[in-house]
């Protein structure tokens, strides 16, 4: 994916930049883990009740939004998800990473037929666990309701994120992305959604349905796959733009 670079000038930057004008502003943090800086935004929700917990979702965007902007990570899927909140009047706490140029999510060659999870996670995603394990022990979020998705760069990474701590999601919705097979035994008891257009030359659609596949074959029930007819790369601007999609998201809890 290959996007124009969003310039900003010092004068208009805005530390709570509302996503493509939604009206819910994601602000602006940077996460320090040892020496690696996690640049991201955040939206906590201004109406808690005192004492209330609320869902949270992770989403983690693909390769032509690597920087160290700050802002380019917003371009897709968020827009449409603040609108679902705003609409559906859910409080969410929603958590939105940047990953820098020259690095990913996960540390494997994206147009490959499969790949091995690597043993240990890439440095922009462990410092994602850090970062996302900091929020639990600050924020008021209710721990059976915590969700992740991804799209290409960052459906690896979802895919990544599920098998490495399977126990931790309620659910997850990776776009475009792929995994590890040999590791869809830990995922039969997590509900996931994944999405992939048949047409899509960037990551193989194959590896979309090897995950669904494999899950199944390990005794999971809980696995959804839709793939769009004469759809390319692009995947997850009609995922995101489905209200469906979101309301099935919501509805997962972990018992």
């Amino acid at each position: 994916m290959k996007f124009a670079l969003l310039i900003l000038s010092v004068f208009s930057f805005i530390p709570l930049l509302p996503a493509q004008g939604i009206g819910q502003p994601l602000e602006a943090k940077t996460f320090q883990d040892g020496d690696f800086q996690l640049n991201y935004r955040i939206h906590i929700p201004s109406n808690l009740k005192p004492d209330e917990k609320v869902p949270l979702i992770l989403i983690l965007h693909g390769a032509g939004e690597r920087g160290s902007d700050n802002s380019n990570q917003l371009r897709h899927g968020i827009p449409a998800l603040l609108a679902y909140l705003k609409k559906k009047s859910i409080s969410a706490i929603v958590i939105v990473p940047q990953c820098p140029i020259g690095m990913q999510w996960v540390n494997v060659p994206w147009s490959g037929d499969a790949h091995i999870m690597p043993s240990s996670p890439s440095q922009p995603l462990q410092a994602v666990r850090a970062l996302l394990a900091q929020t639990l022990a600050e924020l008021p979020v209710d721990r059976s309701r915590i969700y992740i998705s991804g799209i290409s760069m960052g459906g690896f990474g979802t895919w990544d994120y599920l098998q490495r701590d399977p126990e931790l999601f309620a659910a997850g919705i990776p776009i475009c992305g792929g995994g590890d097979t040999a590791e869809a035994a830990k995922l039969i008891s997590t509900p996931i959604w994944a999405f992939h257009g048949d047409q899509d030359t960037t990551v193989k659609t194959q590896r979309s349905r090897d995950m669904s596949q494999a899950i199944k074959q390990a005794g999971g029930s809980l696995i959804k796959y839709t793939e769009y007819p004469g759809v390319g790369h692009n995947s997850w601007t009609q995922t995101y733009a489905n209200d469906e999609v979101l309301d099935w998201l919501f509805a997962q809890k972990k018992p």
